[in-house]
């Protein structure tokens, strides 16, 4: 689901690139190649890219219980994880000016688009991993660091910052469907009852 969903925000920033006259120039990559000086630099060359920083469990959503009743069974399962993905925008267009207004479109565009669903969002479908989404939702707000965090975002990406934008979001649910076990539903409790003296 970590892929999906930022393929989905790939391909909805990169049409309203192409729709504001930008181009497609979304990249969905590691912005760490940009100095590396490998074959791999190239991909993300005059692009704004798309990278993922960090990875974080919302705790508060841990203790749901994580069962399902059918055909008077309870089945149990793992509780699933939600995520929150924290997605740095990178403009490394070949002048200043063009990666300035690239992180302009994508603010503009979260601004006006902050929660993504099924039935509001169009993606490519064909994707192999894409075709079996059967419901997604999932939440954009803007992520504002200090200037220490920001420096040691960049300084473990390699170095040198470009313009940017980290976009946080909220909630990506990973649940596989193992069942841990099963029993029958308690319907009613019969017996008798005695003083108890």
């Amino acid at each position: 689901m970590i892929y999906d969903t930022l393929q989905i925000l790939k391909e909805q920033v990169e049409a309203y690139f192409v729709e504001t006259g930008l181009g497609k120039i979304i990249a969905l990559d590691n912005i760490a190649l940009w100095e590396s000086g490998s074959d791999d630099a190239t991909k993300v060359e005059d692009k704004v890219v798309m990278t993922l920083v960090r990875l974080e469990e919302e705790t508060t959503l841990k203790n749901v219980p994580s069962y399902k009743i059918t055909d008077n069974k309870t089945e149990y399962f793992n509780p699933p994880v939600n995520l929150n993905l924290y997605v740095l925008f990178s403009g490394n267009c070949d002048t200043y000016d063009k990666s300035l207004k690239g992180i302009s479109r994508i603010i503009q565009f979260f601004q006006g688009k902050k929660v993504f669903t099924l039935a509001n969002t169009v993606y490519n479908r064909t994707n192999v991993s894409l075709d079996v989404l059967d419901h997604f939702k999932f939440i954009l707000e803007m992520y504002s660091p200090g200037f220490e965090e920001l420096n040691n975002i960049w300084g473990t990406l390699g170095g040198r910052q470009l313009p940017s934008v980290i976009y946080k979001v909220q909630i990506i649910q990973i649940k596989q469907d193992k069942k841990l076990g099963a029993s029958e539903v308690i319907t009613h409790v019969g017996g008798n009852l005695k003083d108890i003296q």
